[in-house]
């Protein structure tokens, strides 16, 4: 039976995914296969050694110590679009914020419980509203930076408002690719699409890459009057940067989902705490895919949504599985390989994949009678974890 160890609040629909023959599910199980979890931090956390995988019910994996658990041998998975509805919602959100006078129309109303005559309500109302008068988002040009999941929901909602739509995403899977209408532009670079847009949403991961993308250099390039809005991730931006924007007049107003102590009391940074993915929709569907990933991988070996190791999937055969991860250098399967020769066991079905340092492997061999193979191969030269999966 697997042991699955939870953090956190996870959706019952994802729990509902491991049956109760096959698994235990709990937020204090001991020496767990796999571990799930949403924000909890791991990083202070003491990892048993029994756990295989790590999945994190969301996009982001700054909770989880993915360099300590890859060298481990230890898969981490994410749910990469699985709130990418959400997350779009919100940001036709940020955008209406951002162009009509909402939320200060509505703080003033708010000032206003003094006047109890209705009739005078209305008329003072109707002198005051023309300071609270914006723009329409159709006709104006909105640029994406990061056109994966989020991003490309995000343009097709765009193109549906009539806006023009300009992208920039210079890691584009083809999957991704695919996808795209055909109706996005393409930026050459950042700069090319800040200085054309009237708009600009930020869909990129927190990566060293991408860490204050956002930048004074960045703003010095920008169309004045931008509205910015960030869904992503607070790095993504320098705060105090985005504050000189604002106050130079190169920003509009800044939307995200990212509270700074420098942006209080500014009635151009409209900041929400942190609920781009906070629906019962998103939360249900990232819980099912992070379940249904663990399982594949538990049950098969296989992996999708990898932050770390390969994408590696392979249909089952007869006889059993063996799987296991080495580092990214030569000779390793080879000697692997040999080993199964040396105990004459034949090889049915194989795959072998790498990612940067890493290299993920499954093989279907036919039943062994030796059952010290698996010992043998935990002995191979720079072979991390192996495990054999009847």
């Amino acid at each position: 039976m697997y042991k699955i160890k939870t953090f956190n609040q996870i959706s019952v629909k994802g729990l509902e995914r491991f049956s109760r023959e096959k698994y235990e599910v709990g937020s204090d199980i001991g020496h767990p296969d796999a571990i799930l979890l949403r924000s909890h931090k791991l990083h202070n956390e003491s990892l048993p050694e029994s756990v295989l995988a790590v999945a994190r019910a969301g996009a982001g994996v700054n909770n989880v110590p993915v360099d300590d658990y890859s060298k481990k041998g230890i898969v981490v998975f994410n749910t990469p679009g699985a709130n990418a509805n959400a997350v779009k919602e919100l940001v036709l959100a940020g955008l209406l914020l951002g162009s009509r006078g909402i939320k200060s129309g509505i703080d003033h109303v708010k000032t206003l419980h003094d006047v109890h005559d209705a009739g005078e309500l209305h008329k003072m109302l109707e002198g005051q509203k023309k300071q609270f008068a914006g723009n329409e988002l159709m006709g104006k040009t909105l640029g994406i930076v990061g056109l994966g999941a989020i991003g490309s929901l995000v343009a097709d909602m765009a193109l549906a408002l009539g806006m023009n739509v300009v992208g920039y995403d210079p890691a584009l899977s083809i999957e991704a690719a695919w996808r795209l209408s055909s109706d996005v532009q393409k930026a050459e670079n950042l700069a090319s699409l800040l200085a054309r847009c009237d708009y600009v949403s930020l869909h990129v991961p927190a990566i060293e890459a991408t860490k204050h993308l956002i930048n004074d250099d960045a703003l010095a390039q920008t169309k004045p009057g931008m509205t910015l809005v960030n869904f992503a991730r607070e790095s993504i931006v320098d705060p105090s940067a985005i504050v000189r924007g604002l106050d130079a007049g190169i920003l509009k107003s800044y939307i995200c989902d990212f509270p700074e102590p420098n942006f209080y009391g500014r009635s151009d940074v409209i900041a929400m705490p942190h609920i781009g993915a906070s629906t019962a929709e998103a939360e249900e569907n990232c819980a099912v895919m992070a379940a249904d990933q663990i399982k594949d991988f538990l049950e098969n070996g296989n992996i999708k949504n990898s932050v770390n190791f390969p994408a590696v999937s392979v249909a089952r055969c007869e006889g059993q599985r063996i799987i296991f991860s080495n580092h990214n250098v030569p000779k390793v399967l080879g000697s692997v390989l040999s080993v199964l020769a040396d105990n004459n066991v034949n090889v049915i079905d194989m795959m072998n994949k790498s990612r940067g340092d890493l290299a993920y492997n499954i093989l279907d061999v036919e039943q062994m009678k030796n059952g010290n193979v698996i010992k043998e191969i935990q002995k191979v030269e720079h072979v991390i974890s192996v495990r054999l999966i009847n």
